[in-house]
């Protein structure tokens, strides 16, 4: 048996839903997609031999409860209620028409033995561990051709660098083949690797979480949307080790086969912090990505503020993505959209499958102490077109030498940006393919 140093915790917020500018009810959301669901049966994980001592492994409480659940079919679906403590457990699925609510003070924590996390296929859009060849931990928390589910009210890092892991470390929550989840009012702590990941899901809310990990954790992305439609992410914070939020389709020849998109995707209102991107789409992207509106983001002390990025291989597109309104401050890099990031799963990926990138519309960005205003970087023969940027003033830091942009293998337009953009963009502010986004 092996032990782990540190602990998963999955916790209700102590404090109300607070926003970023105001009242909610006064505020654009997307989160009406998937309304809240109040249910009227509720049990108890008490009921079911639940301990909340810190010590008492709960796995079988927590299976024998959601089989309860699953089983009663009650109208309208059962809530499963985790009063005050701390509940250790392994592993376990959720089922349909439930809701999983902790208690003000509840705590889900993770064991830190290896055999409670049992072992699960790869995804079939990456064909195999995202880190690791073959198969993979199952999450914490998973759930799998579920609907109408609401989840409301740290372990492996030093494994993954010792290089002793033999499969891809577990995601915090995990969503598959799911659709009408809600995600609201929660805080995660210190997962294995990525937090939330809705996978070839649709109609997902997501909002009022905080998410949280060390500055130096490996891959802890906070939400990463992936192959899924209609996702509203909305006013939470994230500080973790990677991006906070990356929007993603599938992973070279496995992702070009499985062929499913992400498309209508809301990211609005976070703000956060990370030593990567603040909000990203890619790199993993081949089954492509299209209509993503990306605004309202605060990012602090991050290395990338916005960061679209594939590579040669990868296949996919990405297209009309829309971002605006974003602060950014002590930032490596302020844009970055790349054709030649990301690795690959193995070596029989096709490397004639070019993606293309096109309809980036960027705007209403300001950053002070950012020492490189962007590199917008396409491919030889898939240049990235209808990149349009406007009104985005990038400070550098004072002292250092003035920040610059970089740019290759682009066309496009920029008007009103500074420092001064590249001449690949600078010389067609006029050009058609921009005008009528200038106008908005």
């Amino acid at each position: 048996m092996v032990r782990f140093a540190v602990s998963v915790v999955l916790a209700i917020l102590m404090v109300a839903s607070v926003t970023l500018e105001g009242v909610a009810g006064s505020m654009i959301t997307c989160s009406g997609i998937v309304p809240m669901r109040y249910r009227n049966d509720k049990i108890s994980i008490t009921d079911f031999g639940g301990v909340g001592d810190g010590r008492t492994v709960n796995t079988k409480a927590f299976s024998e409860a959601i089989y309860r659940i699953q089983h009663l079919r009650r109208r309208g679906g059962t809530l499963l209620y985790i009063p005050p403590g701390v509940y250790l457990t392994g592993s376990f699925s959720l089922t349909s028409h439930m809701t999983l609510y902790l208690a003000s003070g509840a705590v889900i924590k993770a064991t830190q033995d290896t055999w409670n996390w049992p072992l699960i296929a790869p995804l079939p859009s990456y064909g195999r561990g995202r880190e690791r060849p073959g198969r993979r931990y199952m999450s914490l928390i998973q759930g799998h051709g579920l609907r109408d589910v609401v989840i409301t009210g740290e372990v492996w890092w030093n494994m993954w660098r010792q290089r002793t892991l033999h499969y891809t470390r577990p995601h915090l929550v995990e969503f598959m083949n799911s659709r009408s989840i809600v995600i609201s009012n929660v805080v995660f702590k210190n997962s294995p690797f990525w937090n939330i990941h809705p996978v070839y899901c649709s109609n997902v809310v997501i909002r009022y979480v905080t998410i949280l990990a060390p500055y130096d954790s490996p891959n802890t992305d906070g939400i990463d949307p992936d192959s899924s439609s209609n996702v509203c992410i909305e006013d939470s914070h994230i500080s973790v080790g990677d991006d906070l939020v990356s929007v993603k389709s599938g992973w070279d020849e496995y992702g070009i086969r499985y062929g499913r998109r992400s498309s209508g995707i809301t990211i609005r209102r976070i703000t956060g912090s990370t030593p990567f991107a603040g909000v990203s789409v890619g790199s993993e992207t081949s089954g492509g990505v299209e209509n993503v509106w990306i605004e309202n983001i605060n990012l602090y002390n991050v290395g990338i503020g916005i960061h679209i990025k594939t590579n040669v291989g990868r296949g996919g597109f990405i297209r009309d993505i829309t971002v605006s309104n974003v602060f950014m401050e002590n930032v490596r890099k302020g844009i970055r959209i790349m054709g030649n990031v990301g690795d690959h799963p193995d070596d029989y990926y096709n490397p004639s499958a070019l993606p293309y990138v096109k309809g980036i519309r960027i705007k209403d960005v300001w950053g002070v102490k950012v020492q490189e205003a962007g590199l917008i970087q396409g491919l030889k023969n898939a240049p990235f077109t209808g990149i349009c940027l406007s009104n985005i003033y990038l400070h550098g830091v004072p002292g250092q030498r003035r920040v610059t942009w970089t740019c290759s293998d682009v066309s496009g337009a920029a008007l009103e940006v500074s420092p001064g953009v590249c001449s690949e963009l600078a010389s067609t502010y006029h050009s058609s393919i921009c005008s009528n986004y200038f106008r908005d």
